[in-house]
């Protein structure tokens, strides 16, 4: 800080401040306790341009007249509005991996060190004067794709400083944010179009002490967005709550819609969940896009081995197939592909759903409805009597519902079901703890399929990259595999959002019931025993199904460990 006043001997050498205006300068700083380049400004000694031009001579920084300078588009949106208005920055340039950025304070060192954090890039610093900053803020954002959620923000924010003056007017203040008023009408909306923009599975609406957090989930992971003033979520939820039919009177209890939007050229359908928190109601919306399940089974990321099986058991007469893995695993896109290559005029199908996510055309869906008795055991004593040659159960939660999808097996049906478990050798304990006896899982489940989703490597901006020895090493990677392999990695791009990653595929694990390990059911064997003899049948792992991808370059071996742990089965040749 000795070097602070290194840019007053400038302004003195150019004669635009005398010696006495600058002990004033400094008197009153000292008073106030505020930068002397600022109490310069505010005087009206030397102008906003002046001080920055002498404080980048200082520096031996970059100055930027903004009034002569064009941004490029596509170096604005390397950085979020919110992040640009929240610390009063503008992106100027680029580089091949630092971005330089103009700011009015080069001794704000922590806002550099968070900018660095959030936009996972190295940062050089040029000078302009705060004002101007703000208002090219304002004349680049508003430039891209028209109206933006900050933009709303920004009305409220204007709003609330208009209304802080007396108690009479804190009331005009809170009517102006009822859930009919335009900006929450149109901040809903953006919110949703935002979503949907990026790719997002879900907009998550948390409350806390003193914010609104508004996070989206693209790709599997959540992704913070905006933090809207707490005093905009009573608004905002009971906007939600307009458009999904529910009550808004009532704040206690958990209550669950469906919003249908049209955004663009799109018809969505969100699933809106409302849960009370100890700080006010929190909102999570699932949007269900209905070109989801388009997929075909070839689309799912199957090897080719694997998709020629899975084509053959979908064209069995009966039996069980199980898909397994956590939720949000794509365990419905799965189960809804092989419905769709089988949905022809010469097979009926029946599902149970809890709840019906997607409507396919041609398909009978029942929903469960548990507040009239309508559960999936239940649905599928009543499916039977239809006569259908293909069932879908929902999940196989309970020993009932287990029973009677096996039942309908046996008696000529192919039903598919998905379970709740960590790999596939585990569904099959999993059903005889739910207390079905083992012979009946043995003589009825033809294969299960585990699964998890991976992000894929952005097509854009992926390049060749090289995984230490003891990287390769770690991952089990032999020196054979790893010099057939081309490891791939994204750089980040404004394609796929600085991430590097862009969209998600699945790896599988599929395990055929065969005589052998029909044999280790019939004698409870456990889930290890199972899948020590499924891998020497030949059945390939979620984790060497990642691998495989990771050396096709597919993905990363990030994502690898994130979806799949290693174990001493996963040996490669």
């Amino acid at each position: 800080m000795a070097r602070k006043g290194d840019f007053t001997e400038i302004l003195l050498r150019r004669r635009v401040v005398s010696q006495d205006q600058l002990n004033e300068g400094r008197q009153v700083a000292k008073d106030t306790n505020a930068n002397l380049s600022d109490v310069l400004i505010r005087l009206g000694y030397a102008s906003g341009e002046d001080v920055m031009r002498a404080v980048a001579q200082e520096h031996g920084r970059e100055y930027v007249d903004l009034s002569e300078v064009t941004i490029p588009e596509d170096v604005i949106e390397l950085v979020p509005e919110s992040v640009a208005r929240e610390n009063a920055i503008l992106p100027l340039s680029e580089d091949e991996d630092s971005l330089k950025v103009i700011v009015s304070d080069p001794y704000d060192i922590d806002t550099i060190e968070k900018l660095r954090f959030i936009l996972n890039r190295k940062v050089d610093i040029a000078l302009a004067p705060r004002e101007k900053i703000l208002e090219a803020i304002n004349k680049y954002y508003s430039q891209i794709e028209g109206e933006s959620a900050d933009s709303v923000l920004q009305e409220f924010t204007d709003t609330a400083i208009d209304f802080t003056e007396t108690e009479a007017t804190k009331v005009t203040s809170n009517e102006a944010v009822d859930e009919n008023s335009a900006p929450i009408v149109r901040l809903v909306q953006l919110m949703i179009g935002e979503a949907v923009q990026l790719r997002a599975s879900d907009i998550h609406v948390e409350p806390f002490e003193e914010i609104v957090r508004i996070r989206y989930r693209i790709d599997g992971i959540l992704h913070k967005r905006d933090s809207p003033p707490r005093r905009l979520l009573a608004a905002i939820v009971s906007r939600i709550k307009i458009l999904a039919k529910m009550d808004i009177a009532e704040r206690r209890r958990p209550q669950d819609g469906r919003i249908k939007v049209t955004v663009g050229e799109k018809e969505l359908d969100l699933r809106v969940s409302i849960i009370p928190t100890n700080h006010g109601q929190s909102v999570v919306m699932r949007l269900l896009d209905k070109d989801n399940i388009k997929v075909g089974v070839r689309q799912l990321g199957f090897s080719e081995d694997m998709f020629s099986t899975f084509q053959s058991l979908i064209k069995r007469p009966n039996g069980i197939v199980l898909v397994t893995g956590p939720t949000g695993s794509g365990k419905t896109t799965t189960l809804y592909a092989a419905l769709n290559s089988m949905n022809r005029p010469d097979k009926k199908i029946i599902t149970a759903e809890d709840p019906v996510e997607y409507y396919l055309p041609g398909v009978n869906q029942v929903e469960v409805r548990h507040s009239i008795g309508l559960d999936f055991a239940r649905i599928i004593r009543a499916m039977l009597r239809q006569a259908p040659n293909v069932i879908l159960v929902g999940e196989m939660r309970d020993s009932e519902t287990a029973s009677m999808g096996i039942q309908a097996s046996l008696t000529g049906h192919l039903v598919f079901s998905t379970l709740h478990t960590n790999d596939a050798p585990s569904a099959v304990t999993r059903m005889t703890d739910m207390g079905v006896p083992g012979y009946l899982v043995a003589s009825s489940v033809i294969a299960v399929l585990a699964q998890r989703l991976v992000r894929l490597n952005c097509s854009r901006c992926k390049q060749p990259t090289t995984l230490s020895e003891a990287v390769l090493n770690d991952a089990g990677i032999t020196p054979k595999m790893a010099a057939a392999a081309t490891f791939m990695k994204g750089r980040g791009c404004g394609h796929c959002n600085k991430s590097g990653y862009k969209g998600r595929q699945g790896i599988f694990e599929l395990m055929l019931i065969q005589s052998k390990i029909r044999e280790l059911i019939f004698k409870n064997a456990s889930s290890t025993e199972i899948r020590r003899m499924a891998i020497k049948l030949g059945m390939k792992t979620l984790y060497s199904d990642g691998i495989y991808k990771t050396c096709k370059g597919i993905t990363t071996l990030d994502e690898v460990y994130r979806n799949a742990k290693r174990t001493e089965q996963d040996v490669f040749e």
